[in-house]
């Protein structure tokens, strides 16, 4: 959905030095410039914001778009004093390319709920000006006009935003799927090591005894069977399978050299966690360092690990472009979903994200 807004918000900006360009080639009387200059002014400003969110790749914002269905209101309402009449006739106004545009913009911007409402206002603003411009002119066609562009354009964003939906879920699975994978791989590798102790234990000491190495009592023997049997008790008392300690910093690491497009530099200290706690903490990592690739517009970030009052900590920060949280659309389900909920839904587990000018930082803790 980004890049659609990012596409949406290149082709107002073009539009719109097109319509100023068209607007003053078609100033002839009866068009007054005591009311052209002002609104191609504001046309102009407007024009440059959206060329400012083409230029950041941000998403549209809904104040940019609502000033635009303001601005383009007032232009239909005053067509009599913008429009030459026989441009009114063919219906090739620059503001009737405006009001499309306008349209279009609402649609990518917004749900049908609103871009509709919204949509039948410009489309009747547009009828009302022209029947005031030109009272003989017939506004139905136009209308019908309008409303087929309204119609195509909902209908098409609706099919966008299901199919985005779709597949971010997908992602989001695969991302899972991926770091269970790895935390699998990571509980067989401790299965090997906990084989290999048992090796060399009991089994290196009992060999040692069928050789003939111990051909009576020796409190040296004695000493490595109490230390046999203490390693075989660890071992037993070892949590099942599915709970077996993870080693954090190994697996984040795993998560951060994944990070494509990002230069992610690590500070992480040995630590190991529940195979559960682990997942979560990838899980949520994964995720906060997507959102610094696709939408903090830098290729650096830092990831740090730490023990902080019997917590440990873990950390995604970067320099990039901040966000205002209360205001993320609800189609951005990372932050509150893959980050918040998974960290706050495990017990003693819990995540902060900060955000501003100066950057964003993702803080995500678990107490043992």
């Amino acid at each position: 959905m980004k890049a659609v807004a990012r596409t949406g918000a290149g082709t107002r900006s073009a539009f719109g030095s097109v319509a100023v360009v068209a607007a003053l080639f078609g100033a002839v009387p009866p068009v007054s410039m005591r009311w052209l200059a002002p609104i191609l002014v504001v046309q102009l400003l407007w024009t440059a914001l959206y060329m400012r969110v083409f230029w950041r790749k941000e998403l549209l914002h809904h104040w940019l778009v609502a000033g635009d269905v303001a601005i383009t209101v007032a232009m239909c309402l005053a067509q009599v004093n913008l429009v030459p009449p026989q441009t009114l006739v063919t219906g090739s106004s620059w503001v009737a390319g405006t009001v499309t545009m306008t349209v279009v913009i609402a649609g990518v911007t917004w749900r049908p709920k609103v871009a509709v409402p919204v949509g039948l206002v410009l489309a009747g603003a547009f009828a009302a000006g022209l029947r005031l411009a030109s009272p003989a002119h017939d506004i139905y066609a136009t209308l019908g006009i309008h409303l087929v562009q309204l119609t195509a354009i909902v209908l098409l964003m609706t099919l966008l935003r299901r199919s985005a939906a779709a597949g971010d879920a997908f992602l989001r699975q695969s991302a899972r799927a991926e770091i269970s994978l790895m935390v699998e791989r990571l509980r067989r590798e401790d299965e090997l090591r906990q084989v290999g102790s048992i090796h060399e234990t009991f089994l290196h000491t009992l060999t040692q005894v069928g050789l003939g190495t111990y051909d009576r009592p020796s409190p040296t023997l004695r000493a490595q069977v109490d230390t046999d049997l203490a390693a075989l008790e660890q071992l037993r008392d070892q949590p099942r399978a599915d709970s077996v300690p993870i080693a954090l910093d190994t697996l984040l690491e795993e998560v951060a050299g994944r990070a494509t497009g990002l230069d992610v530099r690590r500070r992480l200290i040995p630590e190991t966690v529940p195979g559960e706690v682990a997942e979560r903490f990838a899980r949520a990592v994964t995720e906060a360092l997507a959102n610094v690739r696709l939408h903090a517009g830098v290729r650096e970030a830092e990831l740090v690990s730490a023990r902080r009052d019997g917590e440990i900590v873990v950390e995604v920060a970067d320099a990039g472009r901040g966000f205002d949280q209360e205001r993320l659309p609800p189609d951005r389900f990372g932050v509150r979903g893959s980050i918040l909920d998974t960290m706050r839904s495990l017990p003693n587990g819990g995540a902060e994200i900060s955000s501003g000018d100066r950057g964003t930082k993702v803080s995500l803790w678990w107490r043992p």
